[in-house]
């Protein structure tokens, strides 16, 4: 708790940004990709650059030790987007860049503010998912200007320039890079059933289809059950610890993913499922100290390829229940292995 209040500042600001960048990446993608010519390759050329490339962006931005211009950086690749919509695959591939330059960035920062704490981290993974929902939903309205995005885009560069020089030297800066320990049994052996874990949840969490979700207002409440279940995520592994925290969340989700043909099962299985996001991505960062940002890639290129499946039409019938219950019940368990490795 004492490091959010810390360094609310930077935290905020990061947060509030991510919302921006994740709905700025939504809302070009369904105004002027979607239904081109290009959009299907579009839509993987996205992905990849935004996902699969933080790994190595990651790598850069630590040994680079200037994380907020590397977020700010990333800011600007989103916004410069916009001016190449007439050429949608170079669009995709910047936006796309540029999303993974602030994560990165912004990413690292919060792990190092973290130390010993997760619940900064599920503060800034957070909004994220609110962003993509309204971006694709004011995508597809053409009545809402871009020229707003633009305009929330200068505002996070000024939002993160000054929360940097505000807060700068109250928390650690990036340590020299380093994979010490990656040729250990011990710590390969956490890092894929982490990997694991994450491209289990991309999987499913893309799967879901419940067939209430179109009904009234529960699509929207869904949604804050993704938010909502990451920011409690990171304030739980702090309270009740790792171990309980995993248990809890992903045991209970997977009861009542069984039940989860009824909406208040569904919406609050979907809520626990998400809170082991931060976790994943601190447990990570643990492994590696000398290597944050690659941690962060690293999980990202497991949603990657989480993503694939949907992708490439391999969709699920609704409401398969007992598919999401398997893959709490998995993740749960790869999630306690890799949680005891690096307890050790």
């Amino acid at each position: 708790m004492k490091a959010v209040y810390k360094h609310w500042y930077l935290v905020s600001a990061y947060s509030v940004t991510h919302f921006i960048i994740d709905f700025a990446c939504a809302f070009l993608m369904f105004r002027s990709i979607a239904g081109t010519p290009d959009g299907y390759l579009c839509v993987l050329i996205y992905n990849f650059c935004a996902f699969a490339m933080q790994m190595p962006l990651g790598i850069i931005a630590d040994k680079w030790n200037k994380n907020y211009i590397f977020a700010i950086i990333g800011c600007a690749f989103v916004g410069a987007a916009y001016s190449l919509i007439l050429i949608p695959v170079l669009a995709v591939t910047v936006v796309g860049i540029g999303n993974a330059m602030f994560h990165v960035g912004g990413g690292i920062d919060v792990l190092n503010i973290s130390v010993r704490k997760a619940a900064p981290l599920g503060v800034f993974v957070s909004p994220g998912a609110f962003g993509v929902f309204y971006g694709t939903m004011l995508g597809r309205d053409d009545r809402f200007s871009a020229v707003f995005i633009l305009l929330a885009l200068t505002l996070s560069v000024i939002l993160i320039w000054a929360a940097h020089k505000i807060q700068a030297g109250t928390y650690p800066k990036n340590v020299p890079f380093s994979l010490n320990g990656i040729a250990s049994m011990r710590v390969f052996i956490a890092v894929v059933c982490l990997f694991l874990v994450v491209c289990v949840r991309s999987y499913v969490g893309l799967a879901m289809n419940f067939s209430w979700k179109g009904i009234d207002w529960w699509g929207t409440t869904l949604v804050c059950a993704v938010v909502f279940g990451k920011t409690l995520g990171g304030f739980a592994a702090d309270k009740f610890r790792l171990v309980k925290a995993s248990i809890f969340s992903l045991g209970l989700a997977a009861v009542l993913f069984v039940f989860s043909g009824n909406a208040i099962s569904g919406v609050t299985a979907v809520l626990l499922f998400n809170m082991t996001m931060p976790v994943t991505l601190w447990v990570t960062a643990k492994v590696f100290p000398g290597a944050k940002g690659f941690s962060f890639g690293l999980l990202t290129f497991a949603l990657f390829l989480g993503f694939l499946p949907k992708y490439l039409g391999l969709d699920l019938p609704t409401d398969m229940g007992w598919l999401y219950m398997t893959g709490s019940v998995l993740s749960l368990a790869l999630l306690l292995i890799a949680i005891q490795r690096v307890e050790q």
